[in-house]
């Protein structure tokens, strides 16, 4: 019986972007078989930041190349000049108030939509600088995003007849902060709004490996947060969450370009010392 397996990226901003490509780069130092099954895995899940990871994981580009971008002092990224404390305050307004996850995810979108941010075509072109690939590959990769009207979690892929860019700019907008990206009519925001990981996108995997560029502890704003989803995941699930080097080397501000370098490389130290654990796991 042949077994299904998804690499999952989890969101976390430009830290976790550097961050999981670190780690994944740590990996391939200290077990390079152990990087090739996971980049090789049958389906490629992203959330937020890891939509672009993921995105970035179908290119040509080695994770020597995809690593030594982080490391770049000049970047085409934007400094929103807005702190987790704002989009915090804006998730709690939102929470607060009586209603479904769906209408707290409504609330949120309506603040996205009303938000004076850059225009799109602006984000957009950001986007379109940091993937090296814009076609959608034939692999499965799986980018989610949140419809702002209908709070609903949704899923963009090649068969979905929307452009890769458009589809991790939609998963990458995180409210309050970037504008949400229009597809088809709909306007989309940050697939990691709901849950940073979103693992029921991989819900017909066998094995899943997950990179969470955030601390075990973290606060969810719904439910148990991403330590249950990995727990519960109906198949065998591996969680990698940043240890504490690596959320030290994130800054006060993930969205902030400066956080790039260090939290790339404090990714790749943790990575050489996790790699011996995943080649574990991937052999069970």
């Amino acid at each position: 019986m042949t077994t299904k397996r998804a690499l999952v990226l989890a969101g976390g901003g430009l830290a976790g972007i550097a961050w999981e490509i670190g780690i994944l780069r740590g990996i391939a130092d200290a077990s390079p078989e152990t990087a090739d099954a996971l980049r090789e895995s049958e389906v490629l899940v992203g959330t937020s930041a890891g939509s672009t990871v993921a995105a970035q994981l179908i290119s040509g580009l080695s994770l020597d190349a995809l690593f030594e971008r982080q490391l770049e002092p000049t970047t085409s990224e934007l400094n929103p000049n807005v702190g987790v404390e704002e989009i915090t305050e804006l998730f709690l307004t939102a929470m607060t108030q009586p209603g479904s996850k769906a209408e707290k995810l409504q609330r949120i979108g309506s603040v996205a939509l009303s938000t004076d941010t850059v225009p799109e075509v602006v984000r957009r072109d950001v986007i379109e600088h940091r993937l090296p690939e814009h076609e959608w590959p034939q692999r499965e990769l799986r980018i989610s995003a949140i419809d702002t009207a209908t709070g609903e979690l949704v899923t963009l892929d090649r068969n979905s007849g929307v452009n890769l860019i458009d589809a991790v700019a939609a998963s990458c907008a995180v409210p309050g902060v970037w504008p949400p990206v229009t597809i088809g009519g709909a306007r989309y925001m940050d697939g990691g709004v709901g849950s940073t990981v979103n693992l029921e996108l991989a819900a017909d995997c066998d094995v899943v490996v997950a990179l969470l560029p955030q601390g075990r502890s973290s606060p969810s704003p719904f439910g148990a947060g991403a330590v249950e989803e990995v727990d519960s995941f109906s198949g065998s699930a591996f969680g990698v969450f940043a240890d504490d080097e690596s959320l030290a080397a994130f800054g006060r501000n993930p969205l902030d370009p400066a956080c790039r370098a260090p939290s790339a490389l404090a990714g790749r130290v943790q990575g050489k010392r996790i790699a011996g654990e995943i080649a574990d796991f991937l052999v069970r």
